[in-house]
C-alpha cells in the first residue's frame, strides 16, 4: 500500500469538516457499549464473538475521531468516499496500520485509487470496477464483497441477483481482488430479517462457486441485530459508535 502523500486524485468534491459530537470519551464509551451489546446478541444466537468483525463508519467525522478510536484498540474503520480516506491516512500516520474498509458506492475512474488504500471493497457490483483495478499495479492483495441488490435499485448499488454468479467469477479470476463474500443493505421499508434471510440464501449460493466466499457484510447502527440472526460476518457501524458529526469550520 502507498504512503497517503502519495498523488491521489480526489475530484473537486469539498468534504464538510465536522466537531466531534460528544467528545472523546464519549466515543470511547459508545465503543465499549456496543461491544457488551454484541456479545449479548452473539449469545443469543449461539455465536461466538470472533466470527464478527465490527466496522467502525467514521465517514463526516474528523481523523481525531479516528485516532481516538484507535488508540481505544479498534482496528477496523470503513469510509464511503475516495476523499474521505485519503484524509484520514493523509493526518494521522498511526491510522496506516489500521484496516480501511471502503463501503460506499464506488466510481469506476476512482476504483483504481480505493484499491490502492483499501485493504478491503464492499461495493463492487459490476465487472467495470474489476477492469479498472486489474489494470493497475498492486503490492497487496484487496479483500473485496460483490454488493447485490436486495430491491433491485439501482441508484442504491448493488447487482441484481440474475447477475450474481457472473460477476462472482470475474472476481475470482482477478489477480488483486480476494472475493470474501457478499455485502448488501436492507431495502428502505423492507423488515431488516426479510432483508438479510435473503442475503444469508444468496451467500449459501455462491459458495456453490466460491466456496471460501462465506462473509457477509451487512448490518448497520439500526438494523445489526438482525444481520447477526441471519450470519453477518461484517457489521457497517456509524452513529452507535461514533455518534452524529456536528458540521462547522
Amino acid at each position: 500500500m502507498p504512503a497517503p502523500s502519495e498523488s491521489i486524485d480526489l475530484g473537486s468534491s469539498v468534504l464538510p469538516v465536522p466537531r466531534l459530537a460528544g467528545g472523546e470519551a464519549g466515543v470511547t464509551e459508545r465503543l465499549r457499549a456496543f461491544e457488551t451489546d454484541l456479545q449479548a446478541e452473539l449469545s443469543l444466537c449461539g455465536r461466538r464473538r470472533d466470527e464478527v468483525q465490527v466496522i467502525v463508519v467514521t465517514k463526516y467525522h474528523t481523523p481525531e475521531l479516528a485516532a481516538v478510536l484507535h488508540a481505544a484498540g479498534q482496528r477496523d474503520f470503513g469510509e464511503n468516499t475516495l476523499q474521505g480516506l485519503h484524509a484520514k491516512l493523509e493526518a494521522d500516520p498511526a491510522l496506516a496500520s489500521a484496516r480501511w474498509h471502503f463501503i460506499g458506492q464506488l466510481q469506476r475512474k476512482k476504483a483504481g485509487q480505493v484499491a490502492r488504500l483499501a485493504s478491503a471493497i464492499h461495493s463492487i457490483d459490476r465487472p467495470e470496477l474489476v477492469d479498472r483495478i486489474d489494470r493497475i499495479e498492486l503490492n497487496h492483495a484487496v479483500d473485496a464483497f460483490v454488493q447485490v441488490s436486495l430491491d433491485g435499485q439501482p441508484d442504491r448499488g448493488g447487482v441484481a441477483s440474475d447477475e450474481l454468479d457472473d460477476l462472482v467469477e470475474r472476481v475470482l479470476s482477478s489477480p488483486h481482488l480476494r472475493l470474501e463474500g457478499l455485502m448488501a443493505v436492507a431495502p428502505l421499508g423492507v423488515d431488516a430479517d426479510r432483508a438479510f434471510e435473503r442475503l444469508q440464501e444468496l451467500s449459501l449460493h455462491i459458495q456453490h462457486i466460491a466456496p471460501e466466499a462465506r462473509s457477509i457484510s451487512a448490518g448497520m447502527s439500526g438494523d445489526w441485530r438482525a444481520a447477526v440472526r441471519h450470519g453477518a460476518t461484517h457489521l457497517r457501524i456509524g452513529t452507535a459508535i461514533t455518534g452524529k458529526p456536528v458540521s462547522g469550520r
